[in-house]
């Protein structure tokens, strides 16, 4: 740990990481292969499920590879397609799993809900653990064993890298008042979140980021959500509905993964492993910092331009959503056993955590609740 914190305020400082790997401070994964060579150069390719020159992610991710290369003194090279450059966004885990043209790629594990259903916990759970939660199962739980038993049949080997905090609700073409709302709504909403608005009547839809606006703005659906403001008014979806809700129930964080081939890792010799898990943690901190930051002014930006309503979802709603989440999480454990134990293991923690909370964070936030209502 005080490794990571070192690296993390040096800006992954070379001095410092290789003090770190002379002793041998390694990330613990899986073995290098014997024969590769100390000097032997590595030239891989990472592919994206963002659109190109998406903000913050696009930066991060670019800043990654740059590290990986500079703190092993040009050993690894890392070349970045975003979504749609080399492979289509929603393809990034199958490219990543055959690993014959792509060593690596970085996404959210619900993108693969299809494959490996428990990985939804890996990114985002309907009214479930805060980004510091998440961070808390994956490093200090057994978040991050299970994610990498999970992805082990297909050759993959996953690293949290990143988390977009909690995000806003979504963009809507038409009000939602009332749990009736919700019945028939066509929503662009993805894992869990769209389960739960299906079993609430809904439908949901999953695009690709660089399809989101179009669908909305031409009525293919009524409302869609992405992440928060920053990358939201990027894509123009301001221009496209006029209701903003919030929270975001779905998502209230959602972690993002860096996926390895398994056996392109197991290739390289052990001190470039270690270079690549930690630059990996790092570029984590720092994308979840920046996104805390720049959707904060977003947000202002928004609320000030007056040209969308921000609206908070009534408590009714939210409440009907939270019923439906409790009902697709059941559905989905009784399917795949798998799904089951890990969501045992992920709500037994969130229960864990929530105990401290109220007495820790959540007292904290009361009081301030408290105070501005007092002051109005």
């Amino acid at each position: 740990m005080f490794a990571f914190v070192v690296r993390h305020l040096l800006g992954y400082g070379l001095l410092v990481l290789y003090m770190f790997l002379l002793n041998g401070c390694g990330g613990g994964t899986t073995a290098p292969s014997s024969e590769a060579s100390a000097d032997q150069k590595f030239k891989w390719k990472m592919v994206t499920a963002w659109p190109p020159n998406l903000p913050v992610n696009h930066d991060v991710i670019t800043e990654f590879a740059a590290a990986v290369a500079t703190m092993s003194r040009g050993q690894l090279t890392i070349q970045v397609f975003a979504g749609g450059e080399l492979i289509p966004a929603l393809e990034v885990f199958d490219a990543v799993s055959s690993g014959k043209t792509v060593q690596m790629g970085h996404g959210a594990a619900y993108y693969w809900a299809g494959k490996v259903p428990a990985a939804q916990f890996m990114s985002a759970v309907p009214f479930g653990l805060t980004a510091s939660g998440m961070s808390a199962w994956m490093y200090a739980g057994d978040g991050l064993k299970l994610w990498r038993d999970l992805y082990a049949p297909f050759d993959i080997l996953p690293f949290p890298m990143g988390n977009t905090g909690t995000q806003m609700g979504g963009w809507f073409n038409k009000r939602i008042d009332s749990p009736a709302d919700l019945q028939g709504l066509k929503m662009r909403i993805p894992g869990l979140g769209g389960k739960t608005l299906a079993e609430a009547g809904g439908n949901s839809i999953l695009y690709s980021g660089g399809l989101v606006y179009t669908a909305l703005e031409r009525g293919i659906i009524d409302a869609a959500e992405w992440v928060g403001p920053l990358h939201d008014v990027r894509l123009g979806l301001d221009r496209a509905a006029k209701y903003y809700y919030y929270p975001g129930w779905h998502e209230p964080s959602t972690q993002l993964e860096l996926i390895v081939n398994k056996t392109a890792w197991e290739s390289l010799p052990k001190h470039l492993q270690t270079i690549i898990d930690t630059a990996a943690t790092a570029a984590g901190v720092a994308l979840h910092a920046r996104m805390e930051v720049e959707n904060a002014k977003a947000y202002v930006k928004l609320r000030e331009s007056g040209h969308v309503e921000l609206v908070q979802f009534p408590q009714d709603v939210l409440a009907t959503l939270h019923a439906s989440a409790k009902r697709a999480l059941d559905a989905e454990a009784g399917k795949d056993e798998g799904f089951h134990a890990v969501r045992d293991n992920y709500e037994a923690f969130r229960d864990l955590l929530d105990s401290w909370d109220q007495v820790s964070e959540g007292a904290y936030r009361q009081y301030f609740e408290r105070a501005t209502e007092e002051r109005k």
